[in-house]
C-alpha cells in the first residue's frame, strides 16, 4: 500500500497530515507529489474533491523549508472563494513552519494587499485580475524570483477570459520555474500549455475523468416547465424537497447575479431561508454565505457559476439548474457539487420549451438519459401567482436600488480603459449571440435529419 511516506514526503509534513487525519495518498497525489519534487512540470486532471490541492501544496511546502524566502510560489484561481479554500490548505499543512499566504482577489482593499505583498509571503493565492493590477501600479512588487506557478482549475483560466491579465502576470515570473497545471476537466488548451512546458512535464489523468463525464451514483432528471410557470416549479421543488428530507442541502445554479439575487429575496419573502454567492455581493457576505451553507445554517444556497468549480462543500443533495446550461462541461461541473466520493445525489433541470435541444445536446455529451420528474401541478398552480407576484415585486425593489447600475459602470469603463468603443463592443457581443443561437439551431436541425423520423 503506497504511503505519503514512499512518496518522499518529510517527516514533519507527515506529522502535520496525521494530525489533521489524512493518512492516505489519494491516486492524484500519488500520481503527482514525486515528480514535482524531482523538479518536473505537471499536470492533474482529477475529479473536484479528489485531493489536487494537497498533489501540489505538499511539495511546494516540502522544498520551501528546504530554502525559505517569499515570494517563494503564485497560486492561480478563477475565483475569490476557491483561492481562500486554497490558502486555508496551505495553513493548514504549513503551520508548524511559520507559512506566510497572502490571498490577492478583488473585494478586498487594495492599499491593504499591497502592503501585505511587501512583506513578502511564501505564497501568493491570486485570482488573476487583481494581481495583473498589482503588478501594473505596484513598483516594488516582484514576482522575479518565484519557483512555482500553480494554476488550479487551469482549463477555466487557459480559455480566453484571463488572456490579458494571464499575459501580464506570466511576463513578470522567471523562465526557470516549475508549472503546475490542474483541473477537474481536461480540455485541448491544456495540452497546448504542457507541451510549452520545458521541464519534461508529468501528465496524470484519473481514468474516469472526461470533459463530459457525470458519476454513476447521480440521479439525473428534468422538469419540462412553461416559461411563466418555471419560478414556481422551482418554488414546489424545494418546498417538497424541504418537506420530505428536511436535512438535504440544496444548490440552485442561475446563469446571472441577478437572476440569484431576485431568487435569494423571493425565496426569503416566501418564508424559505436561503443565501445567494455571486459577484455583484460584497467579498463579506459571499463568504458569510458559503459558510453559512457548509454549516448547514442555511439549507438552500443560490448560485452562480462561481460556485460550480472546486469549492469543497461536504455534502450537497440535491443540485437544481435554474436554466440549462449551454455546454455540457459547465453543465458537469455544476451537478458535480453532489454525488461526492461515492455518495448518492440528485441533479434537477428546469427546461422550458425553447430549451429542449440544450438539453438533448448535453444528453448525448453525457451519454446520459434523463427522465421527467413528476412534481405536482396542483400545487404549483395555488402558488403560481404568489410566486410570480413576489420575483415583479423584488425586481421593482432591485430596480429602485439602481443594483445592477455598478456592475454597468464598471464595464463600460473596463472598456474604455481598453481604448474601445463600449458601444460597439455591444453591438459586436450580440451579433456572436445571435451566431451562436443560429448555429445551434441548424446543428439541431442536422441532428434531427440524421436520427431521421
Amino acid at each position: 500500500m503506497t504511503d505519503f511516506k514512499s512518496l518522499g514526503v518529510s517527516n514533519w509534513i507527515l506529522a502535520q497530515l496525521k494530525e489533521v487525519g489524512i493518512l492516505k495518498p489519494t491516486p492524484v497525489q500519488v500520481s503527482c507529489i514525486p515528480p514535482i519534487l524531482d523538479g518536473r512540470d505537471c499536470v492533474g486532471v482529477a475529479k473536484t474533491g479528489s485531493g489536487k490541492t494537497l498533489a501540489f501544496a505538499i511539495p511546494i511546502l516540502q522544498t520551501l523549508s528546504e530554502d525559505p524566502y517569499g515570494i517563494y510560489a503564485l497560486i492561480l484561481t478563477p475565483t475569490r472563494e476557491l483561492a481562500f479554500q486554497i490558502s486555508d490548505q496551505f495553513n493548514v499543512i504549513g503551520t508548524g513552519m511559520g507559512l506566510r499566504t497572502c490571498v490577492v482577489v478583488g473585494g478586498r482593499d487594495t492599499i491593504m494587499q499591497s502592503k501585505d505583498l511587501d512583506k513578502r509571503p511564501h505564497v501568493v493565492i491570486a485570482t488573476p485580475g487583481r494581481l495583473a493590477d498589482h503588478i501594473e501600479n505596484n513598483s516594488t512588487f516582484s514576482l522575479s524570483k518565484i519557483k512555482y506557478l500553480v494554476m488550479d482549475e487551469a482549463d477555466r483560466l487557459l480559455e480566453g477570459g484571463f488572456d490579458g491579465q494571464l499575459s501580464e502576470i506570466i511576463s513578470a515570473l522567471p523562465k526557470n520555474r516549475q508549472t503546475l497545471l490542474f483541473t477537474a476537466t481536461n480540455s485541448p488548451i491544456i495540452g497546448e500549455t504542457v507541451s510549452a512546458c520545458p521541464n519534461n512535464p508529468h501528465v496524470w489523468e484519473c481514468e474516469t475523468v472526461g470533459e463530459t463525464a457525470t458519476v454513476s451514483t447521480l440521479e439525473q432528471r428534468f422538469i419540462l416547465t412553461p416559461f411563466e410557470a418555471k419560478n414556481a416549479y422551482l418554488v414546489q421543488l424545494v418546498l417538497e424537497t424541504r418537506e420530505k428530507k428536511p436535512k438535504d442541502s440544496i444548490m440552485i445554479f442561475t446563469r446571472t447575479c441577478k437572476t440569484a439575487e431576485l431568487l435569494e429575496r423571493t425565496f426569503i419573502k416566501i418564508g424559505v431561508s436561503c443565501s445567494s454567492l455571486h459577484s455583484m455581493k460584497p467579498q463579506k457576505e459571499r463568504m458569510s454565505s458559503l459558510s453559512q451553507f457548509k454549516s448547514n445554517h442555511t439549507k438552500v444556497l443560490i448560485a452562480t457559476d462561481v460556485a460550480s468549480r472546486g469549492l469543497d462543500i461536504p455534502e450537497v443533495q440535491l443540485v437544481v439548474n435554474h436554466n440549462v446550461p449551454s455546454a455540457a462541461r459547465d453543465y458537469v461541473h455544476r451537478v458535480g457539487r453532489t454525488a461526492r466520493a461515492g455518495r448518492v445525489g440528485r441533479a434537477v433541470t428546469l427546461v422550458t420549451p425553447t430549451q429542449v435541444g440544450l438539453l438533448q445536446d448535453i444528453e448525448k455529451e453525457t451519454k446520459v438519459r434523463m427522465e421527467e420528474l413528476s412534481i405536482d401541478d396542483t400545487r404549483v398552480g395555488e402558488i403560481i401567482l404568489q410566486v410570480n407576484t413576489t420575483l415583479r415585486e423584488v425586481d421593482i425593489e432591485l430596480g429602485e436600488q439602481d443594483w445592477d447600475e455598478k456592475k454597468n459602470i464598471n464595464k463600460r469603463k473596463k472598456i474604455i480603459l481598453e481604448g474601445k468603443n463600449p458601444d460597439q463592443v455591444q453591438m459586436e457581443k450580440e451579433k456572436r449571440i445571435k451566431k451562436r443561437k443560429q448555429a445551434s439551431k441548424e446543428k439541431r436541425k442536422k441532428m434531427k435529419k440524421t436520427d431521421g423520423p
